[in-house]
């Protein structure tokens, strides 16, 4: 670093004829900002090869009505982001088998058909996590090994070549993954995380069983809770909103609906019933 501040001295002072100095600043800066593009360079690149029947429209139906349904979606948080700050979203559910995570991978690949964004999705249902699984990937270390280790934020992040986005995987659980996530390194983690991605999308493990979810929206900006259309019980919803800051909440998705009707503001996705 010294022999490039006086360089830049010698420049400057051949150019001007006036000695150089460096305005407001009383001794010489020590700390160098990686740029992203080049922090993203130590991330394990791998290609993935989902499943046809995987339900990743984003990637096996590009053209269909579901994939479109997920660019909007995309659409409407973006236009979301001119009235406040966010980046870190957060997708949860009241129970479980709502369909977050399929939504969660979705909206991943729908951020990231704008390829001058930079968008990471973390599988952080570190109980029940099927990301790896859906994107035809095996279980890899992840959030858990990085709190429990440290070390540099991108290590364990994964670039999804052929998808154009970035996976952090959960790893492997302890026995008890709440105490690891009330440690004061998964808020480090995610800002570290947030200094590089344009968009941080969270497959969180759903509300009303488990105390997860309140420590990921912690650290998130919004959160998305999912509702599956004839599955998720009324009482169910409620608590669900309650458990919430409703200032975090940026709205609801409606998950395997039957009657798709385009002028709703939230997206509806329709997975249509398998053939038996």
């Amino acid at each position: 670093m010294s022999r490039l501040f006086e360089a830049l001295q010698r420049s400057e002072s051949e150019r001007t004829g006036v000695p150089f100095s460096w305005p407001h600043l009383t001794s010489q800066p020590t700390l160098v900002i990686a740029e992203p593009e080049d922090a993203l360079n130590q991330c394990k690149s791998v290609t993935v090869t989902p499943a046809e029947d995987s339900k990743l429209v984003g990637l096996t139906e590009k053209d269909g009505l579901g994939a479109e349904k997920f660019r909007f979606l995309a659409v409407r948080l973006r236009q979301l982001r001119q009235a406040r700050d966010i980046k870190k979203v957060l997708i949860t559910s009241s129970m479980a088998e709502e369909g977050k995570s399929l939504i969660s991978a979705n909206l991943a690949i729908a951020f990231a058909h704008r390829h001058v964004q930079k968008v990471l999705l973390i599988e952080g249902d570190l109980r029940r996590p099927t990301l790896l699984r859906q994107f035809g990937l095996p279980e890899m270390p992840g959030v858990c090994e990085q709190l429990q280790s440290g070390g540099p934020a991108l290590s364990k992040v994964l670039h999804l070549a052929n998808c154009g986005f970035w996976l952090l995987p959960a790893g492997r659980a302890p026995e008890n993954p709440i105490e690891l996530m009330q440690s004061e390194h998964l808020s480090t983690l995610m800002d570290e995380l947030a200094a590089v991605f344009d968009w941080i999308v969270i497959d969180s493990p759903p509300i009303l069983p488990l105390a997860d979810t309140s420590v990921w929206a912690r650290v998130a900006d919004g959160v998305l809770l999912v509702v599956n259309e004839g599955n998720t019980k009324a009482d169910q919803l409620k608590a669900s909103m309650d458990a919430l800051n409703p200032r975090n909440l940026l709205g609801v998705v409606l998950n395997n609906c039957t009657a798709v009707d385009r002028s709703n503001y939230y997206q509806r996705y329709y997975s249509p019933p398998s053939k038996t």
